[in-house]
């Protein structure tokens, strides 16, 4: 950066001291180390040889894990030290980080990439059919889910409580959207849930919002989104030239399960819709906006689902305890989304056998949070 002070100072023999600055600082701006995060491979070593990362690079990695920022300067002297590398320290600053308030951003960002919140802000439910859903309230949606989700991690709950933890976090708008009395005020607060209507993520108005249509609901999309990010278990895209669904007729001529029943009919259709359709009809008591409603239209709700393999649900509380019962594939799934998070790359095939080292720990533990996010640190 010198040589470009020094150049702004001499450019036609009339530079200043703010000419240098400036050359050397937009010099800056455009160096990749400013650019990108790069972590250089260290000098002698062949390129299929695997090496630790050096403490510096570490400190890198758990700060914009764990803060979405840089290193403090606790890290940094850590590092300059060599001791951040040592397990008993490493696990100690994940866990003084985790409950320093920077680790929010663990919570908002890793919910906006997993549970596809960011989509919240494209979503805009037709006004003409939920008038009473605007800006705000999908913004209250978002935060209740992120509060929520910051919670399992500040108290170190099991993460499948994901599923049907019995408390939230509500406003008076948010609260008055679900029918839930005796909460006001554009400020959250706890609240216990005591009936089957909601609990766990999966009846949060976020998570409906995002996987419905603008005017309608979606057992395809909403089954979809169960596979794709609770499961891991995404289906294959659709084929071209499907048929779209007569939109008219929804709620007037017949119900939308009774539309999709008949797309189902399909043989090329079934193979996949048997997979995700009866996950999608278990919350099909919940309108495209999340609230809770008993018809579709003039036509009963029907929210029973079969799955392929021949078990049989009704409603959001028994599909919520079948995906509970396939525990070890939610958490799985869960160290997959965390360690891309982490990484800030996909995963490949070589990862598999992190993944099931990963996911055997904090099934051991319990399967409380911190097992998880030191399962992701400690990991090659």
């Amino acid at each position: 950066l010198l040589d470009f002070y020094d150049q702004g100072r001499s450019a036609n023999g009339s530079g200043s001291f703010e000419d240098g600055i400036e050359l050397a600082i937009r010099r800056l701006l455009v160096s990749p180390e400013f650019l990108y995060r790069i972590e250089v491979d260290p000098a002698g070593v062949a390129s299929d040889t695997p090496y630790r990362v050096s403490d510096f690079d570490l400190a890198s990695r758990l700060s914009f894990f764990l803060w979405s920022s840089l290193p403090d300067d606790e890290l940094l002297e850590l590092a300059a030290d060599g001791r951040l590398s040592d397990s008993a320290e490493l696990a100690r600053q994940v866990r003084r980080m985790v409950a320093d308030p920077r680790s929010e951003t663990l919570t908002t960002n890793f919910a906006a990439q997993w549970l596809q919140l960011r989509n919240l802000n494209r979503v805009k439910p037709d006004p003409a059919r939920f008038p009473t859903v605007d800006d705000e309230l999908r913004d209250a949606m978002r935060r209740e889910t992120e509060l929520f989700l910051e919670a399992i991690i500040r108290e170190d709950r099991s993460v499948l409580e994901l599923l049907d933890a019995p408390f939230t976090y509500l406003n008076g708008p948010l609260a008055h959207h679900y029918g839930i009395s005796g909460v006001s005020g554009e400020q959250f607060r706890r609240v216990q849930l005591d009936n089957d209507q909601r609990s766990g993520l999966l009846t949060q108005a976020s998570i409906l919002t995002v996987s419905s249509y603008p005017t309608r609901t979606s057992p395809v999309l909403r089954g979809k989104w169960v596979l794709d990010n609770l499961l891991g278990a995404p289906p294959p895209d659709p084929p071209d030239g499907v048929p779209p669904l007569d939109e008219a007729a929804v709620g007037n001529t017949g119900s939308l399960r009774t539309q999709l029943e008949q797309h189902r009919a399909d043989p090329s259709c079934a193979v996949c819709h048997d997979q995700i359709d009866p996950l999608g009809f278990g919350l099909e008591r919940y309108n495209a906006t999340g609230a809770w409603r008993t018809h579709d239209g003039e036509f009963p709700i029907d929210d029973s689902g079969t799955l392929p393999d021949g078990t049989t649900f009704r409603g959001p509380t028994e599909l919520k305890a079948l995906l509970r019962a396939q525990g070890d594939a939610f958490t799985k799934n869960l160290v997959e989304k965390l360690l891309t998070y982490a990484l800030g790359r996909g995963l490949e095939s070589y990862d598999a056998g992190t993944v099931e080292s990963i996911r055997t720990r904090v099934s051991a533990d319990g399967h409380r949070f911190s097992a998880l996010v030191l399962g992701v640190v400690e990991s090659e």
